[in-house]
This record gives C-alpha cells, sequence and structure tokens, in this order.
C-alpha cells in the first residue's frame, strides 16, 4: 500500500471527525485539532510513560509467541504422528474467545505483567501455530523426498524448506493478531494497574471526565497498532522477498 493513499485515507477520517463533532456538539466528542494539541502535550510526559509500558507488554507477547508456536508449528506439520496427536487439542481450543481466560490468568499469575503478557501470547499463540502448521503440512511430498534422497537431514530440511517456507504463514498470523492483541491489551490494563494505555484512556474518560485527554489517548493506541502492523510489512519485505518479485 502506497504512503500517499494511507496520507489521504487519514486526511479523510480527520474530516469525518470533524464534521461528527460540529453536529454532535457534546464535549464527549471533541474536535480533532483539540485532542491533537493534548496528544503532543501529553506524549512530552505522562502519556509516552503509559505509551513505552504498553509497547513493551505487546512486544513481549508477540515475541514469546513467535519463538514458540513457530517451532511448535512446523514440528506438527512436519510430522503425521504429531499432526495426529495435537490436531484435536488445536481444534477445540482455537475457537474459543481467549479473552474469556482473562480471570483465570490473573488468578494463577497475579495481577503484574507477567500475566498481561501471558494473555497476548495465549491469542498470538493459537494463531501462530495453526498457519504455520497448516503451511509446513502443504509442503509437497515429492520436494521433501527430493532433498533426502540429496542427502539432506532432518535440521537441513527444517532450515532451509520448512522455515523459509512457513515464514510467510508466521507474519500473516501475526498481521492479523495485532488487532485482537492490542484490543485485548486494554482489557487487561483496566485491572489493577497504574500503567499502560488502557489505564490512561479509562482513567481520562470514566474519572477525570477529561476527553481531550481519553481519545489522545486512544490516538496512541491506534499508533501502537498501527506501527506494529508496519513492522510486521516491513520485516515481510526483507524476509520474503521472494513474494514481491514480479
Amino acid at each position: 500500500m502506497k504512503r500517499r493513499d494511507i496520507l489521504f485515507s487519514a486526511i479523510g477520517l480527520i474530516i469525518l471527525w470533524q464534521l461528527t463533532s460540529m453536529l454532535v456538539n457534546r464535549p464527549i466528542l471533541p474536535a480533532p485539532w483539540e485532542v491533537f494539541v493534548v496528544f503532543f502535550q501529553e506524549m512530552q510526559n505522562e502519556l509516552l510513560i503509559h505509551f513505552g509500558v504498553s509497547l513493551w507488554r505487546v512486544t513481549a507477547g508477540m515475541a514469546l509467541s513467535v519463538i514458540i508456536a513457530a517451532p511448535a508449528g512446523l514440528a506438527i506439520g512436519g510430522s503425521r504422528t504429531l499432526n495426529r496427536i495435537f490436531s484435536p487439542i488445536i481444534y477445540l481450543l482455537y475457537p474459543i474467545p481467549k479473552v474469556v481466560f482473562v480471570p483465570i490468568v490473573f488468578l494463577f499469575l497475579g495481577i503484574g505483567d507477567t500475566a498481561k503478557i501471558f494473555i497476548i501470547f495465549l491469542i498470538l499463540f493459537f494463531q501462530i501455530i495453526v498457519l504455520v502448521r497448516d503451511q509446513a503440512a502443504g509442503l509437497p511430498v515429492q520436494l521433501l523426498q527430493s532433498l533426502r534422497s540429496l542427502g539432506a537431514g532432518r535440521r537441513a530440511i527444517f532450515r532451509f524448506v520448512y522455515l523459509p517456507a512457513s515464514l510467510p504463514a508466521i507474519l500473516t498470523a501475526l498481521r492479523q493478531s495485532i488487532g485482537t492483541a492490542v484490543a485485548v491489551l486494554y482489557i487487561t490494563e483496566l485491572f489493577a494497574t497504574k500503567y499502560g494505555l488502557g489505564y490512561y484512556i479509562y482513567y481520562n474518560g470514566s474519572t477525570l471526565f477529561n476527553y481531550p485527554a481519553m481519545y489522545a489517548g486512544v490516538i496512541a493506541m491506534s499508533l501502537l497498532g498501527l506501527g506494529m502492523y508496519f513492522v510486521v510489512d516491513w520485516a515481510e519485505r526483507k524476509l520474503c522477498k521472494w513474494k514481491f518479485v514480479s
């Protein structure tokens, strides 16, 4: 997607926001310029701290999910025995909305960063393991047999075949899960914490009734998700160059 198209879309949303604010004409929907002023003021102190805490939580959750789910998906997809054992378990757990586990995770892990990171990990884990397993299981059998006949061992096949072939699936899973991960991050940051964008948005909107600051927090959380989306796109262009060769 071209940067120019993104810029025009952003301008269009700001214009729509301005028109809606004028029609509503209530403090609960301040004008964009008013929110932007507060946003840049707050990003110099308090909001920047909350942004950093949320960024750490969601980044740690994503990194942990890739480190664990990607090898697991490759192992399951590359082995008929493992696929037969674990696929029914994945089939049962995958459709369950992971947000329902939030109170359970808090009971076991407490209310600190560990629980919040684990919830994000839980969401991304199933997205990644399913896509990577399907990608690995879909590799042509003839290709693998040819490589083995040339003397390639398990490690070589894993490194030079399974891993490169599964990279697009890993990045696709991350891209699909970023929105959900940020949404769940907001929910987790409502519980017994004083730091994070979720807390900042809720506290300013529901306690202080500082609506410009609340919307500034919403913009910060949107930029967090958008920035991570762009990072995944950048990683795909760097790691999967063959997809962009015309």
